[in-house]
């Protein structure tokens, strides 16, 4: 089994002073940047709580991350053991009584687009640091024996003055024939990723002035241990103020939840997520970043697999809108259960 040169991540400090509220978190987001004193961080999904620590210190408290290739984590040489995995997803029925209520919300109008998630208890015949070393991923992040995350989501990305977004909303088999085509012209696609690009354009707009959308749905490939996928991003960017590295935690408290896996108008979409998903996402679909003392990186925490009561769940889900079709729907958030490695 492959292992990391590095601290073992399961030997932590016993006492964590990592975790703190959302809002403290935003004031040491802050404190940190004003100074240039680099930092990690993390924010879950209902920003209530969240975790930030020193760079240097993380590997001591059992945390491990990879930010687009700066971390403190490499994985051992020799990790080719194929991957077995076996899903135990939410049956069909569970699926169409959520749906429904989404649904129905969004027929009154409550919701243009609303992003249900669901959990999947799945098998492994690796461990949670072997998921983290050999993933495939720009976000990767093992915390203690918890969970692990590995992303292909930007959040946000601030350098200089410019920040800049990357919604991804949108995935298809690879293996269909002309699949590139056939999700670039599909109309709920297409509206799909419309309402979230305009969602996040406006959010940036709170923060920033001179936003625009720089690219508009364009495709990347992941692969995965099953099959090879398409996902479809926007990449959107604006001018902060000069003093932005004093309001880092400001500019994220305002940006939170992500609007690619909540969805619009956000307030009231985030209601009816609470009504319709029956448990609670914890860090899933939060984000977690670097900063090194003059940029900044975040990703969202999508495909994520959590330890709960000693058995794995996987979360994933997809967005919803008045054109959905919950087979389909279904049936993607399967797909989106995976590890991506070969």
């Amino acid at each position: 089994m492959c292992r990391y040169k590095k601290t073992n991540p399961f030997n932590p400090i016993p006492f964590n002073p990592m975790l703190f509220e959302a809002e403290k978190v935003f004031e040491l987001m802050n404190d940190f940047g004003r100074r240039s004193k680099p930092f990690i961080f993390g924010i879950d999904f209902a920003v209530k709580k969240g975790f930030f620590m020193p760079p240097d210190e993380a590997a001591d408290y059992g945390v491990l991350y990879q930010v687009n290739g700066k971390g403190n984590a490499k994985v051992a040489s020799g990790c080719v053991a194929p991957v077995a995995m076996e899903k135990f997803p939410p049956g069909l029925a569970a699926y169409k009584h959520a749906f429904k209520i989404v649904h129905q919300n969004l027929a009154e109008g409550n919701s243009y687009l609303t992003n249900l998630t669901f959990p999947t208890e799945i098998k492994l015949n690796i461990d949670l640091p072997e998921i983290f070393g050999r993933s495939n991923a720009r976000y990767k992040l093992l915390f203690k024996d918890e969970f692990v995350v590995f992303s292909p989501e930007i959040f946000v990305q601030i350098n200089e003055s410019t920040i800049r977004s990357f919604p991804m909303k949108g995935t298809i088999d690879a293996s269909i024939p002309e699949a590139e085509k056939t999700i670039l012209s599909d109309p709920k696609e297409t509206a799909e990723h419309s309402t979230i690009v305009d969602l996040i354009r406006n959010d940036l707009g709170m923060v920033a002035s001179d936003v625009k959308v720089d690219r508009f749905r364009y495709i990347e490939k992941i692969n995965t241990h099953e099959k090879s996928l398409l996902q479809v991003s926007s990449e959107i960017s604006g001018t902060l103020p000069g003093d932005f590295a004093s309001n880092l935690g400001n500019i994220f408290s305002k940006l939170l939840p992500a609007g690619s896996i909540s969805g619009a108008p956000k307030k009231k979409t985030l209601e009816i997520i609470s009504q319709a998903e029956t448990y609670s996402r914890g860090f899933y679909t939060g984000v977690f970043g670097l900063y090194d003392g003059s940029m900044l990186d975040s990703g969202v925490m999508i495909r994520f697999i959590k330890k709960e009561q000693g058995k794995l769940i996987f979360c994933s889900g997809g967005g919803i809108t008045a054109r959905s079709k919950a087979e389909n729907e279904y049936s993607e958030l399967i797909d989106k259960v995976y590890v991506p490695f070969v």
